[in-house]
């Protein structure tokens, strides 16, 4: 059993780099979803930084909470002030301007946006770290033992981190607990107002099969990736964090998906035999030296140079997409727009509407005759002198 898995993952180095991409130790995880077993496993416990997928565990946490009926998915999103000030990716949308929890879970599959994610976790939780306090008491009922989580949408914070093997279970659960949400993950673009936002996705459309469900990418944390595919009603999904470019981040998770309806996951091991090897601290892997200082923007510049001017001489060949095709239709897009809320609010935004709530300040209209009732004297009515107040 455990021989026959060393081997496939060897054969996945020898195959990744004929696929012109580097067979490198970044980690990665493949599983069959029904089976629960593992197809290819690198550094599966070594942790990283989420980037976007973070939003994973963002609308997992939003689905319970529909599923607890706490919230709809027509509740309010509301953009507060924090929320706008996210730095990009985000909509932009104004301070007050009010979605529908479903097209804010759209908006974050697809654009990524965190302003909506931000807001997302205000809406559901009251505030960011009432939020992130939820994604870490669902990681830990779901087994995810080397997350911590401290804000919805990703952005880098060193007290942010995960693993490829805790993301698989996240990802699993989402599929197995919410089926009927899984259109979520495999839109090809949304169209918002005369915007056409596509999907970051790039295997969507262009694997066959392929149906959900991640990108993410910050200079710490690099281009990462989750993606699933069915064929034949076999279910794959791969993870792959901390590739260098889009390019090759898509390559790797497209070949290893190809790899895997190939093999049987009969003899593989289960996700819960994989362990930790115990080697050192594992502090998460920081890229930013790698991928976003000047002097690895110029070194990128420098090689994608000489590779055009080789390929254009015909010295040099560039790298082949081996696994990816081109998309051969329009996308199918999903529009989303402002307003439509007409579900409730959670409990937690609505203590703070509640306690938020300003009365103008008129004074209570009181009853004021002009006259003193009949049958009772003008000083009992009035002021000390007998006048009426007022």
């Amino acid at each position: 059993m455990r021989r026959r898995f060393i081997l496939t993952t060897v054969l996945s180095g020898v195959l990744a780099l004929a696929a012109g991409f580097p067979a490198g130790a970044n980690p990665s995880l493949l599983i069959d979803t029904r089976t629960n077993q593992v197809i290819e496993s690198e550094n599966p416990f070594q942790r990283w930084y989420p980037a976007s997928l973070t939003k994973l565990m963002t609308t997992y946490v939003a689905f319970r909470a529909v599923q607890a009926g706490e919230v709809s998915m027509t509740s309010p999103v509301v953009i507060s002030k924090k929320a706008a000030k996210q730095p990009p990716s985000k909509m932009g949308y104004p301070v007050g301007s009010e979605l529908t929890l479903d097209n804010a879970l759209k908006i974050i599959m697809v654009k990524s946006a965190n302003d909506v994610a931000h807001a997302i976790g205000e809406s559901i939780a009251g505030s960011q770290s009432g939020f992130a306090e939820r994604m870490n008491a669902e990681s830990r009922r779901l087994g995810m033992t080397d997350s911590n989580w401290v804000n919805p949408h990703g952005l880098h914070d060193d007290n942010q981190y995960t693993t490829v093997r805790d993301l698989v279970i996240l990802s699993t659960a989402l599929r197995r607990e919410f089926p009927e949400y899984m259109n979520y993950f495999a839109i090809e673009g949304l169209l918002a107002g005369d915007k056409v936002l596509p999907s970051h996705n790039n295997l969507i459309g262009r694997f066959d099969g392929a149906d959900g469900m991640k990108t993410g990418y910050t200079c710490p944390s690099g281009y990462n990736l989750i993606a699933s595919a069915t064929r034949n009603g076999r279910t794959l999904l791969a993870v792959v964090v901390g590739s260098e470019t889009v390019k090759s981040r898509d390559e790797k998770a497209a070949a290893m998906l190809a790899r895997g309806f190939t093999v049987s996951t009969s003899r593989g091991p289960s996700l819960s035999e994989l362990k930790p090897s115990g080697k050192g601290p594992n502090k998460p892997v920081n890229m930013h030296k790698e991928l976003c200082t000047k002097e690895a923007r110029a070194a990128r510049a420098k090689a994608e140079k000489e590779l055009a001017k080789g390929s254009k001489e015909g010295s040099q060949k560039p790298p082949q997409q081996v696994y990816l095709g081109e998309m051969t239709r329009g996308r199918v897009l999903v529009k989303v727009e402002l307003g439509g809320a007409t579900g409730p609010l959670s409990p937690a935004a609505a203590a703070i509407a509640a306690a938020n709530r300003v009365y103008a300040d008129v004074p209570i209209p009181t009853w004021r005759p002009d006259k003193p009732v009949p049958g009772t004297a003008a000083s009992q009515q009035g002021d000390e002198t007998g006048k009426p107040s007022g």
